[in-house]
């Protein structure tokens, strides 16, 4: 894996589904310029309330002002995701979103949660993956979207791309040119 050196926008004139969408391709362009007859993928997660954007937040007072404003609500959670191969030219962009209802929480329910996870490196300040049970009711949609990437719609993607064999061995996914 290779990570992209580029800085996150955050334009508040964009949709949250147009801010995924930027933010996916221009991790995926970074990258695909050190390496251009490679296959790439950058992904971009954003957590919507309303046509509010969430995005990590800066301290822990943040987070839990967060997940306040989640509790007992459904956001929607998008990722965007960019597969480009510069030397051919060759470029899919698309999204995908995933409703996620949360539960009402008391302040130390938040709390609770804060302690076990991480909340500062995560959009909305929450990870489903990771303690998720704490604070999700439900989803509507895709699993693996809400976790950071739709891997039912890029398995779908990779086919369409023509000649790539996809295989999924363990946590390790391994991508072939057939």
């Amino acid at each position: 894996m290779v990570t992209a050196p580029v800085e996150e926008r955050d334009d508040e004139e964009l949709t949250g589904r147009e801010l995924a969408l930027l933010n996916a391709y221009r991790k995926a362009v970074s990258v695909a310029r050190r390496l251009p007859g490679r296959l790439v993928l950058g992904a971009d997660t954003v957590v919507c309330l309303g046509t509010r954007k969430l995005g990590k937040p800066c301290n822990l007072d943040e987070a839990v002002r967060m997940l306040e404003q989640l509790q007992g609500r459904t956001h929607h959670v998008i990722t965007g995701v960019a597969l480009i191969r510069l030397e051919s030219g060759e470029e899919r962009v698309f999204a995908e979103t995933t409703h996620v209802t949360f539960r009402p929480l008391a302040r130390s329910e938040i709390e609770a949660y804060i302690a076990r996870v991480n909340p500062l490196d995560k959009a909305g300040a929450y990870a489903i993956q990771e303690h998720g049970e704490m604070l999700v009711a439900g989803i509507d949609g895709s699993y693996s979207n809400v976790v950071g990437l739709p891997m039912e719609r890029l398995l779908e993607e990779l086919k369409r791309w023509g000649g790539i064999d996809c295989l999924m061995l363990g946590r390790k996914r391994v991508l072939s040119r057939a």
